[in-house]
């Protein structure tokens, strides 16, 4: 018998005994059994935050970046062998290709979050805070990593996407984890951490992994250290209560099963494409991953005049999808997971049934095509009906975590938003309708309680990742029985990892700290120009002081002959009362543009090329007569890595372009993006 192993501390263990014995969803065949008992979880978290982190809170976000995408594109290059162990949760082609791709995929969209961070180990937040008249004394933020570990307890229904969607975010902030998948389906996330550790993208202990119970492992959790939950909100309740989780004030974020809804809009009456589109989606939140995901459709609300129409258009379209061994052709809808799942599921259905009406589905009688029916964990999808969902409401509390729906009838919009709100926060709703007005009504009137809301209609649908996914660059969480968390949500979910700590000092202090200049901080002056040295020899803060340049009337008829720009301010002195304008003003864009022939070195050198412009400002008008000048300083300086052998060595530096006049004052103010060589590392 296969034993299933837990990764610790730099080996692969096994618990005392069996905890667990696995089974194969679809042909009820013994896969085999695992443990994690008498693992020592108070050694395996200090492993974590000693060895794992070591590293890790040293690189800066643009290795960890660059780590977690080889580490992406490793597992691409690999994963169809994943597919046959995903079949033995029950899941069908598409189910697996949603958990290993949309895992993997996880892993290359917070790769690409290191451009949204300094070259650092550490971010720098926000803006600079001025805190004293002359400028002397400023704040700002910082946000370092934790120096604990992440411990992620998850559910059976993703055994690949709920790892890698969590540990994505983690590792870019720097923390290690420790990865606790549901002890039912952990086969397959333990198949695919053999891989990650055997090729050691990773840094030692930044992962480990329990298969067993686990049971202990948040005993010893502290107050660097974060936890997080998937999976049923009663289970959640308890570990969110546990003693040392409020003793030490440790970061919990909990994602619930939660009863979401879809609402067809009052305008997509049958014969419209969003009609169509409506019942096709809701068929396939049904059905795809047999209704087990945190996200699947629970509460079908439609118009109260259309819903027969919509009973009739779910049931044939549930009638024509197959149910059985996901390797026999046209089947489109696998086993629940477990039989214990069954179980569960069926004891939510019979307490449904006492409130309202199976209108399509039957607990016994179903077809199952290429498997046998008893020794599988299959289960009929299941529609009910409310005709009462104000009074009966069971359909608002009790959740089904399998195929199973319930279709109920609205009388206007503001019903609409009343009954989704009844299942007291859901991690998603959607709305289906082709008026703009009616969807702006719903998700303004609704979001309060909703994590994410999808807009479908004819326009997007070609494109729409669909209601149940959760996209990594989008938070997902929601308020109330959904747990109130957060994960994901791009940079937002990597600043959950990070502790915020606000810091004040003297300009040029700040500026050493978070390596990036900071308006008021020492300027020492550039010798030679910046634009002659390399990448590695340029310092933050070195500033080339201009020439000057006074600006002409020419200068303005000049430019707006050039650029096309003839506003009245520019132009037309007589238009200018009752404007902030004293005289002709020059164009801003010919101050920023002057401002470029000042401080530009034109010979040949490091500088390949700017490619932007951030955070212009036109501070203060510039009239004929006005003298300005450039403090041209080096900002920020952000490495970039090689995409060939090929690629010229190079990194992108951020200068502030400071533009003042005769008066010392800024006029205009701007940070330009340039790529700049690096020494060749070859010589």
């Amino acid at each position: 018998m296969r034993r299933y192993q837990n990764y610790v501390m730099g080996s692969w263990l096994d618990g005392k005994g069996v905890e667990t014995s696995l089974f194969n969803a679809i042909t009820g065949e013994a896969l085999g059994e695992v443990s994690a008992d008498g693992i020592d979880y108070e050694a395996v978290l200090h492993y974590g935050r000693t060895k794992g982190a070591e590293k890790l809170r040293k690189m800066t976000f643009q290795e960890r970046g660059r780590m977690i995408k080889a580490l992406a594109l490793h597992l691409t290059s690999i994963k169809n062998k994943y597919y046959e162990v995903s079949s033995w949760t029950g899941a069908t082609k598409i189910d697996s290709w949603i958990d290993i791709e949309g895992g993997i995929g996880n892993l290359f969209a917070n790769a690409s979050l290191r451009r949204q961070f300094p070259d650092l180990p550490y971010n720098v937040d926000g803006v600079t805070a001025p805190l004293s008249k002359n400028g002397s004394f400023i704040g700002h933020h910082i946000m370092v990593p934790k120096e604990g570990v992440a411990v992620h307890i998850n559910a059976f229904n993703f055994p690949i996407w709920g790892m890698l969607e969590k540990i994505a975010v983690n590792l870019m902030a720097g923390v290690p984890a420790v990865v606790k998948p549901s002890e039912y389906t952990c086969y397959l996330t333990e198949v695919m951490v053999r891989d990650i550790i055997d090729s050691k993208i990773l840094p030692e202990g930044s992962l480990q992994l329990i298969c067993g119970l686990g049971r202990g492992i948040i005993d010893h959790v502290g107050n660097q250290d974060v936890v997080t939950f998937t999976g049923s909100a009663a289970t959640g309740k308890i570990l969110k209560s546990h003693p040392k989780i409020l003793e030490e004030s440790v970061m919990f974020n909990m994602e619930a099963d939660s009863l979401n809804a879809t609402i067809l809009g009052e305008k997509a009456v049958p014969g419209t494409e969003e009609f169509d589109l409506f019942i096709k989606e809701t068929v396939k939140e049904i059905t795809i991953k047999a209704g087990q995901k945190c996200t699947a459709v629970r509460r079908i609300i439609v118009p109260e005049n259309l819903i027969e129409e919509v009973q009739k258009g779910i049931s044939k379209r549930l009638a024509s999808t197959k149910i059985g061994d996901p390797s026999f052709d046209g089947v489109r809808m696998g086993a629940l997971a477990t039989k214990i799942q069954v179980d569960r599921v069926m004891d939510s259905v019979n307490q449904l049934s006492e409130s309202q009406e199976i209108v399509y589905g039957d607990l016994e009688k179903f077809e199952v095509h290429g498997a046998n029916k008893e020794k599988g964990a299959f289960f009929s999808p299941i529609l009910f009906r409310n005709n009462d969902p104000f009074n009966k409401t069971a359909v608002h509390e009790i959740e089904a975590f399998g195929p199973v729906s319930t279709i109920m009838p609205y009388k206007n919009m503001d019903d609409a938003i009343a009954l989704s709100k009844l299942g007291k926060g859901s991690l998603v709703s959607s709305i289906v309708t082709p008026d703009n007005q009616e969807a702006k009504d719903y998700v303004i009137g609704a979001a309060s309680l909703h994590g994410r809301i999808l807009v479908l209609n004819k326009d997007c649908a070609k494109e729409s990742t669909g209601h149940g996914s959760p996209m990594p660059l989008l938070t997902h969480g929601g308020p109330g029985r959904a747990g109130g968390g957060e994960e994901m949500g791009g940079k937002r979910g990597v600043l959950h990892y990070l502790q915020r700590t606000a810091i004040q000092g003297h300009p040029t202090t700040i500026s050493k700290i978070t390596e990036q200049f900071q308006y008021g901080a020492d300027m020492p002056e550039a010798n030679p120009h910046v634009f002659r040295k390399m990448f590695e020899e340029l310092e933050i803060g070195e500033t080339v002081f201009t020439h000057k340049h006074t600006v002409t009337e020419s200068d303005i008829v000049n430019f707006a002959n050039v650029s096309g720009d003839n506003f009245y301010a520019h132009m037309d002195v007589t238009s200018l009362d009752e404007t902030i304008f004293e005289q002709r003003v020059a164009h801003g864009y010919f101050i920023l543009s002057k401002a470029a022939g000042l401080f530009v070195d034109p010979k040949k050198g490091p500088v390949l090329l700017n490619y932007g412009i951030d955070e212009a400002r036109f501070v203060k008008p510039v009239y004929p007569g006005a003298t300005i000048g450039v403090r041209f300083t080096v900002k920020e300086k952000i490495d970039q890595e090689k995409r060939s052998e090929e690629d010229i060595a190079k990194g992108i530096v951020k200068f502030l372009v400071d533009v003042y006049d005769e008066t010392g004052e800024t006029v205009a103010l701007a940070t330009i993006l340039t790529m700049v060589k690096k020494i060749d590392q070859s010589l």
